[in-house]
């Protein structure tokens, strides 16, 4: 099959369905996932294709969605549920956070849980409270669980494909403000491992090291800094949990300077692990500090002010002004 330009919403909808064509144990619950399809349609025409016994849609009732996903995982079934929104998840979080990421250990390895949680996440989008979330640093820090995020629909098809077939949880972040941005999938080569981290642009005098919707700002900024005779290279990584900290200690021993970027609060975040971790494997390769840039430590303020809360192109290249200047 040839290549085809999909939107990263649509490329999840074309391996969800995928999925379900190869294994009639893959099912898909969530609010309003069925008849309509999904609140960004990303379930669309899937409860029409393969019936209401394989995709369900739920009462209002996120900690129930993911308690039924458990049962049914326990059964022999790879349930694909969707929380509606990212800040929706957390009537959930007690059973993703004590059970989905628990009972393989605790059964000392005879049980696994195959279940992926689909979550939107970020801002971008001018919504309302409670829907511009950014909370993968909490699950990250849950051991038991696997947390990715794809940047572009390729990613977005495979990843998917991987996540399914994966027999420990994973919780897909799915960057909501990328849902219509358009890139080539081939279906039939599969990218790379789902936890391994990719160079997306290449450079040697500093890295931006990005995830989910920053990735896309990072290269915009890539380019931007090219245009004043600075080589910026880009790494998308992917994973959040497991972190490919080879991959991104290769890039920081490149080029000798690391700047993490992400839309959740830089206060405890993805990247303050990311700038520990990679300061004790290679202090004697850095020319600078590691630099973050990400949300504020507040709430995520109203659509009108999110401009102003979320790191844009401006915010990136002051800090690779501040590591160039060190």
């Amino acid at each position: 099959m040839a290549a085809e330009k999909l939107a990263l919403a649509k490329a999840i909808t074309e391996s969800l369905r995928t999925a379900m064509e190869n294994d009639p144990k893959v099912i898909v619950m969530g609010e309003d996932v069925g008849k309509l399809g999904g609140v960004f349609r990303v379930t669309d025409g899937l409860q029409k294709d393969f019936g209401e016994r394989r995709v369900i849609d739920t009462p209002l009732a996120e900690s129930g969605i993911v308690g039924t996903a458990i049962g049914l995982a326990l059964r022999g079934y790879r349930p694909v549920v969707e929380i509606q929104f990212d800040g929706f998840v957390f009537p959930a979080y007690d059973q993703i956070v004590t059970q989905l990421a628990k009972m393989h250990a605790r059964a000392l390895g005879k049980i696994k849980l195959p279940v992926v949680v689909r979550i939107p996440y970020g801002g971008g989008i001018g919504a309302v409270e409670h829907h511009s979330e950014s909370p993968e640093a909490l699950f990250a820090h849950v051991a038991g669980l696997k947390v990715v995020s794809p940047s572009n629909a390729s990613d977005a098809y495979w990843m998917m494909q991987q996540a399914i077939q994966s027999d420990d949880p994973v919780i897909f972040f799915e960057p909501k403000r990328r849902y219509w941005d358009r890139a080539e999938v081939e279906r039939e080569s599969i990218p790379g491992p789902l936890h391994k981290a990719r160079v997306v642009r290449e450079g040697t005098d500093v890295s931006l090291v990005a995830y989910g919707p920053m990735v896309k700002t990072c290269l915009e900024a890539a380019e931007a800094a090219a245009a004043e005779g600075k080589s910026v290279e880009v790494v998308d990584l992917r994973s959040m949990s497991p972190i490919d900290f080879d991959t991104v200690q290769a890039t920081t021993e490149k080029t000798g300077r690391l700047v993490v970027v992400h839309e959740a609060p830089v206060f405890l975040g993805t990247g303050a692990e990311i700038a520990a971790r990679i300061t004790e494997r290679s202090f004697y390769h850095l020319e600078a500090p590691v630099l973050r840039v990400g949300g504020y430590h507040v709430p995520y303020p109203p659509a009108r002010l999110e401009d102003e809360y979320l790191p844009g192109l401006d915010r990136v290249l002051d800090a690779v002004d501040r590591s160039l200047a060190y």
